[in-house]
């Protein structure tokens, strides 16, 4: 068990007689890591056993050599980010932050540097003496954010972090997530909203029913899965062309001219063999490729196939 991995093993978690997670085992290697699910899924159960508000029923958990049930050691090299607004009464910006980071050691003189520091990171400096109770829904994202973050920790893990951001600030929390992970970092964020992780994430965890039902790179899940053709965007000058010639290899089962007749989706059942097809038929023809792009490498189309109807998931 490495002391730089986060590692799960046989996890399963049970309310009563309700199942929240079911025999997850997983290790997690530094960088930006997606948590993929519809609510309900089993996403918050699974990231509350990984910063130890609840324990396990059964197997074992350990964050960088740390298992959860030592807080104290667990709180200082973990931020987490609640989906849920929780604050003192009366807090301000300021006061919030410069609070926690007392709980984390800091001195008066360290915790006013740096939570003032914090509150430029997240654009939070014009509203660090306002009520926290006054902020909008996305200000309030932010602030959880900034504690999250405060104490300079090893791992990071957030629910649904995005939530009441407008664009702008969406795009800002997206670099901070990314600069915490190329520093060697486990960022792991959940998500409803697929085509987002798929934006920022190294490598996705997918969880359906409480059961991980996929992990690894989009495309590495996505090769795994050989119960429906892969699909390719041909971008060309000749697409009628293209499709006519791929057409006739026995594993394209679908040919569809896209993009007001700039492209040509082909769906093919062996994608080991459509390539090097491929590649033969634009070389033995006067044809131009603009670009050659698996048109469901993303998460959506990786979870519809994993779980949606007809798909390959439980």
């Amino acid at each position: 068990m490495s002391s730089g991995t986060i590692s799960v093993a046989g996890v399963s978690k049970f309310y009563g007689e309700v199942l929240g997670v079911n025999r997850v085992t997983v290790d997690i290697k530094p960088g930006l890591t997606g948590l993929v699910g519809p609510n309900g899924s089993g996403k918050s159960t699974f990231m509350h056993l990984l910063c130890g508000l609840l324990r396990p029923t059964r197997g074992s958990i350990s964050i960088l050599g740390l298992p959860p049930d030592r807080p104290e050691e667990l709180f200082r090299v973990l931020g987490y980010c609640t989906q849920y607004d929780s604050f003192p009464n009366g807090d301000t910006g300021y006061g919030f932050l410069a609070h926690t980071l007392a709980l984390h050691g800091f001195d008066r003189r360290d915790a006013d540097r740096r939570a003032n520091e914090i509150l430029e990171r997240v654009g939070l400096v014009e509203a660090a003496k306002r009520r926290v109770a006054g902020y909008s829904k996305g200000m309030r994202q932010r602030i959880k954010l900034a504690q999250a973050i405060c104490h300079d920790p090893r791992v990071l893990i957030l629910d649904e972090p995005l939530n009441g951001l407008d664009p702008m600030g969406r795009a800002e929390m997206i670099d901070l997530f990314k600069d915490f992970a190329r520093d060697g970092r486990h960022v792991i964020v959940s998500s409803h909203i697929l085509h987002e992780v798929d934006l920022i994430s190294d490598s996705v965890i997918m969880i359906h029913g409480g059961s991980v039902v996929a992990e690894g790179s989009i495309r590495d899940v996505r090769g795994e899965i050989t119960t429906r053709p892969l699909q390719v965007l041909v971008r060309c000058d000749k697409p009628q062309l293209v499709a006519a010639r791929a057409f006739e290899l026995a594993h394209v089962v679908e040919a569809q001219i896209v993009n007001e007749a700039t492209g040509v989706l082909l769906r093919t059942t062996d994608a080991r063999s459509f390539f090097p097809a491929l590649a033969k038929i634009i070389l033995t023809t006067d044809v131009e490729v603009e670009t050659v792009t698996p048109a469901d490498e993303n998460v959506d189309a990786v979870y519809d196939y994993l779980i949606g109807d007809g798909g390959g998931g439980p």
